[in-house]
């Protein structure tokens, strides 16, 4: 007889807050993969990441609730009494709770207020609950203190706890959380692979020329480390011939960006939102992750799986999805950052090596389907427990 799935028939409650990016495809990832496991899904969140990602074409429900990425006393209070109706056990609830990010997690565990944090035990009628710590809490002052509580909120109130990267696990354990392991949030594959017709438009495009062109993707936010790309730029416009730095994404640094770059004339664009990423990978010649703190970088994988050179920070998650098929610099030094992708465009045989590198080291990527086996199997084993 064929292995029955894990997720087969269970009811899973997907819960997240506002995302625009990473969080949101994932979480379609697993609703997808889990509903074609025979699960019943239902995604909880902001109704902004339905209209961005749509859940419910997987074939799970959605339910509107309000997560948003700052804390407002007033709005989480009512968010946790509707969270705690939906969540409700028993007969028709939801068997198993994944709650994905720091604030939709402690959010579910006021929600569950069944949960005793110490020693860690469900009381009857409450699913147990997962969370997926997505990022590092990067912020400091007031903010840092308020996320310092989440977090040991989560540790001691969910009944296993996935991090994106080695230091989010070792926070954890730390905080006395009873289960911790690695999260699995791989990158979506491709709809299709780009050939050289689509590298020469999009360099036409972009007016590289011959240029160098260096790549780089994600929201346009602090913790990308964008101010140290653009220091670098400077020094790339000392190049012959100057590289030209191409940054797709939105966010709440465009106009700063936008501001420095025309007044100290960088040779450096700002695409915005781009649904053409697999096609600007194949186009480029380097792609450079600047950032502070990441964990297992969606863009980071489709720079593997592309086969392109890349330079990143040595952070989070990072050096291990890389191995070595990848230049790592300190986060913050935008000398060694300037440097690193000198010594790729300068040097033919090193970009080449790089390359190799990183399409061997894409094979080894786990796929969808090996995120949500393993959650699958998670959810089983805690429900059974």
């Amino acid at each position: 007889m064929p292995e029955q799935e894990p997720a087969a028939g269970m009811r899973v409650a997907l819960v997240l807050g506002t995302s625009a990016g990473g969080v949101g495809r994932h979480v379609h990832s697993v609703a997808a993969g889990l509903t074609a496991r025979g699960a019943q899904v239902v995604v909880l969140g902001p109704p902004e990441t339905e209209e961005l990602f749509g859940f419910t074409a997987t074939g799970a429900r959605f339910a509107p609730v309000e997560i948003s990425d700052r804390p407002r006393p007033a709005r989480d209070a009512r968010t946790v009494v509707r969270l705690r109706r939906l969540l409700r056990g028993g007969p028709g609830g939801a068997e198993v709770v994944h709650a994905h990010g720091l604030r939709a997690g402690g959010l579910v565990v006021a929600a569950l207020a069944g949960i005793v944090p110490a020693p860690l035990r469900l009381s009857p009628g409450r699913p147990p609950l997962v969370v997926t710590l997505h990022n590092a809490v990067i912020a400091g002052g007031v903010t840092a203190v308020a996320y310092g509580a989440l977090e040991r909120l989560v540790a001691r109130g969910a009944a296993a706890v996935l991090g994106v990267s080695p230091d989010l696990e070792d926070r954890m354990r730390a905080l006395g959380a009873r289960r911790v392991g690695r999260a699995l949030v791989p990158a979506p594959p491709p709809a299709k692979s780009p050939g050289p017709a689509d590298r020469d438009r999009l360099r036409a495009e972009l007016g590289a020329g011959d240029r160098p062109l260096i790549l780089t993707v994600g929201r346009l936010a602090r913790q990308k480390g964008l101010p140290s790309l653009l220091d670098a730029a400077a020094g790339w416009a000392a190049l012959t011939p100057p590289p030209l730095v191409a940054i797709v994404g939105e966010g709440p640094l465009e106009d700063d960006l936008r501001s420095r770059i025309e007044t100290e004339g960088l040779p450096v664009r700002l695409l915005g939102r781009r649904s053409d990423v697999p096609e600007l990978l194949a186009a480029s010649d380097v792609v450079v992750v600047p950032s502070v703190w990441e964990g297992q970088p969606l863009v980071v994988q489709e720079a593997l799986r592309a086969g392109r050179p890349l330079v990143a920070t040595r952070v989070g998650g990072i050096p291990d999805l890389v191995g070595d098929a990848a230049l790592l610099v300190p986060p913050g030094d935008a000398g060694a950052l300037r440097d690193a992708v000198a010594r790729v465009v300068g040097d033919a045989v090193l970009a080449v090596r790089l390359g190799a590198a990183a399409a061997q080291r894409a094979t080894g990527l786990p796929g969808e389907d090996a995120a949500v086996r393993q959650l699958g199997g998670l959810y089983r084993d805690l429900v059974i427990r």
